[in-house]
This record gives structure tokens, sequence and C-alpha cells, in this order.
């Protein structure tokens, strides 16, 4: 498991790479470091981890980011990562073909 840990999410002291990390590995009930290929995708096929930690963190001025989230799919789940830290984990809505 590659993740990005220096841009720590203000109210944990981890990365938001790592929370989406611990969050799909609870709703899978296993160790955060057993999300790893090949039993599970790795977070950067998906999002770029450094790019992710960085998109809220605060700026070079100390100024706070504007508002926002982003979502993404990772491991069957929809990832959905807000301005504020949360990181929201929900199953993908299954479409039939």
């Amino acid at each position: 498991m590659l993740l990005s840990v220096d841009r720590p999410n203000a109210a944990t002291g981890t990365s938001l790479s790592y929370e989406v990390i611990a969050a799909v590995a609870e709703r899978e009930g296993v160790d955060p470091i057993d999300i790893e290929p090949p039993e599970y995708d790795a977070l950067y096929d998906v999002i770029n981890p450094e790019a992710l930690d960085s998109l809220f963190a605060p700026r070079e001025n100390g100024l706070s980011r504007a508002d926002g989230r982003v979502e993404f799919a990772y491991c069957g789940y929809r990832v959905t990562v807000t301005s504020g830290g949360d990181v929201d984990v929900s199953e993908l809505e299954r479409t039939s073909e």
C-alpha cells in the first residue's frame, strides 16, 4: 500500500489518502494494511494520493481552500472526501445491463 502521509488531516493527524484506505478497510472488516493488491485495488490506480492529500490542504500562506468535495469509485465503493476532511464510503449503485 503506497500512501502519502506528509499532508495530515487536521482533525485526525493522518492524510486523507490514508483515511480513504482506513474507511474502506472498516467496511471490509480488515486492517488497513491489508488493503493492497492483488486482493484490493491500489489507491494510486484510481486517484493520485498526493493530489488528494493536497486538494484541501491549507494554502502556503495559511489560508483555507474553498469548500468542496471529490467523489470516486474505489474497491467497489463510492468514496466521497470533503474539504472538511470527512471521508464517506458507500456501496456503488449497480446498474442493470
